[in-house]
């Protein structure tokens, strides 16, 4: 994420004021279309106040500031997006403080700056609107942590911020255990090693390894060039087909860590062709195979240790 303040120095209206700056904070172009969804999903602030309105009129001595996520400014709406709606049967756990959700694949977690695009985060305000529709405003829902849009499975939200510091420590000091099932082909060379029952670790430090203005790619990077500690343990649960079904659980919480991780250890997932992975397999949904199956986590009200799962879709078993 970064972060960028302007004192604007002439009158100018917002969207030519970010045409003329944004390509030099981020190094490459960004076209007049970007620059107008970017203002109006709320990423610009001016004189402290967010602004949504591309035509605005800035005047001398206005402080511009901006948050940018390089990952949504550059990413635009897939075709096989799915249309979801939530309802009851995609709800692991409810009560008032938290809701546990079964995302699908093909679906974002939160909304990007493509407008109208579907995610998870939009469908879990939806469903939780229509159970209380005497609201005036939308209910609100914290986004506590990600599923790539890619990846299936258990993704929890906040329905009240008085639990958001608790919920956010327990993702920020691991004590949420998050397990995950990946499908994964074995280079030629680490076959013989991998048998079923095997266990094995990979710690190492990784980071961004491609340019901000193309999709993100992750890769071992040393710490004095900004690389983040990456510890993943792993469980071959059972072989077949020439496939392996992995256990992976997170240690840290990097972008693309057990993606990186296994493909490393000479794991690709199937349809994970940025990090070396087969093309998906029409059998198994043409997708990155990679399940979010289990989240154990100290309720944030009650204290109880709590473990919810989603049952492994056909294809991961």
């Amino acid at each position: 994420m970064l972060r960028k303040n302007w004192t604007v120095k002439s009158f100018e209206r917002l969207d030519s004021f970010l045409r003329r700056e944004l390509p030099l904070v981020l190094d490459c172009t960004v076209s007049n279309s970007k620059v107008r969804r970017f203002i109006i999903a709320g990423s610009v602030n001016a004189n402290g106040r967010q602004c949504r309105i591309p035509s605005f009129e800035l005047k001398p001595g206005t402080c511009v500031s901006v948050c940018i996520d390089e990952d949504k400014l550059f990413f635009e709406k897939k075709p096989d997006d799915i249309d979801f709606t939530l309802t009851d049967k995609d709800v692991l756990f409810e009560d008032d403080y938290i809701i546990v959700v079964n995302k699908p694949a093909f679906l974002p977690t939160e909304d990007s700056i493509v407008e109208g695009r579907k995610n998870m985060h939009g469908a879990v305000v939806e469903y939780l609107w229509k159970k209380n529709p005497s609201l005036r405003n939308p209910p609100y829902a914290g986004i506590m942590h990600r599923l790539d849009r890619e990846t299936s499975g258990v993704l929890l939200f906040t329905k009240t911020r008085s639990v958001n510091a608790a919920v956010h420590d327990m993702f920020e000091m691991h004590t949420a255990r998050k397990t995950y099932r990946a499908v994964c082909t074995c280079n030629a060379n680490r076959s013989d090693m991998m048998k079923e029952g095997k266990s094995f670790t990979v710690d190492n430090f990784i980071g961004r390894i491609s340019p901000k203005s193309q999709a993100c790619k992750v890769g071992v990077l040393d710490e004095s060039r900004g690389g983040q500690h990456a510890r993943t343990e792993f469980y071959i649960a059972s072989r077949k087909d020439g496939l392996y079904y992995i256990d992976c659980h997170l240690l840290t919480g990097r972008t693309h860590q057990i993606r990186v991780h296994l493909s490393q250890f000479g794991l690709p997932i199937v349809g994970d062709e940025l990090y070396g992975g087969a093309e998906g397999f029409a059998s198994l949904g043409n997708r990155i195979m990679l399940h979010a199956f289990s989240l154990e986590f100290p309720h944030p009200v009650t204290k109880e240790l709590m473990t919810v799962t989603s049952e492994l879709p056909v294809e991961f078993k």
